[in-house]
């Protein structure tokens, strides 16, 4: 399957064709100042690499996070930074949670045992937490039933435009069908840096305002064995935080 060439251009989504790679190498937080400072100014991509008009809803992460919900463009904004430098901001907040548990609590292991950022692996590796991540984002948007039959359709015409080979178009169209189930979902995690990604990839998905979304990412985070500390930096840096 070619899983990541589909996840690169959703990414690319948000970044105006700027490489995720080169996005997620440079600290995702880089990535949310501009995504912040781009839709506090209202203005055009300009010479930023930041495609506005993927910030008002276009396209397939358009869709993944619900344009049609009317969200204000700067809280959607660093939601599309956090999608294009996902695997950075995940092991940010490891590394804040690690150095804030040196002070208290054991960290949850040397960095060594984490695994690494998306942006880091290489082949087989990167393609199935591609698929990971993707799963990850369709459940998200599955998440409060908002995903009718006409929304599902509009979704799979934007990925085909991606041009996913036959085997993950079918994919795709059983992650549709599936139940929602977090611990089916956490189960394809592939090391704890992983469970981190797909929780805040979830969480960039999702409307932390709407209950069955909330509790939604609460059971994916119990199943993703987050500890509360590790889920709540994860927001923060879904937030801009450093």
């Amino acid at each position: 399957m070619n899983a990541m060439s589909i996840l690169n251009q959703i990414m690319q989504q948000a970044t105006g064709g700027q490489s995720p790679n080169t996005a997620g190498n440079a600290g995702g937080n880089d990535v949310l100042s501009q995504l912040g400072a781009q839709s506090g100014s209202g203005q055009g991509s300009g010479g930023s690499g930041i495609d506005m008009k993927s910030l008002l809803g276009g396209g397939a992460l358009g869709l993944l996070l619900g344009s049609k919900r009317g969200r204000k463009l700067g809280g959607k904004a660093l939601k599309y930074g956090a999608v294009a430098g996902v695997g950075a901001l995940a092991w940010k907040a490891y590394q804040n949670y690690q150095d804030s548990a040196r002070q208290g609590a054991p960290v949850q292991g040397a960095a060594a045992q984490q695994g690494q950022p998306l942006e880091q692996l290489q082949g087989q590796a990167q393609e199935r937490r591609g698929l990971e991540i993707l799963q990850a984002m369709i459940m998200a948007a599955r998440a409060d039933g908002h995903v009718d039959g006409s929304e599902r359709t509009l979704l799979t015409q934007e990925i085909e435009k991606l041009g996913p080979d036959d085997e993950l178009h079918a994919w795709i169209q059983q992650q549709f069908e599936a139940p929602l189930d977090a611990t089916a979902l956490a189960r394809a995690a592939d090391s704890p840096q992983a469970r981190r990604e797909m929780y805040l990839v979830s969480a960039a998905i999702i409307d932390k305002q709407n209950a069955m979304e909330r509790a939604w990412l609460d059971q994916l985070a119990s199943a993703l064995e987050l500890e509360p500390s590790m889920a709540m930096e994860l927001d923060r840096q879904l937030q801009g935080g450093v």
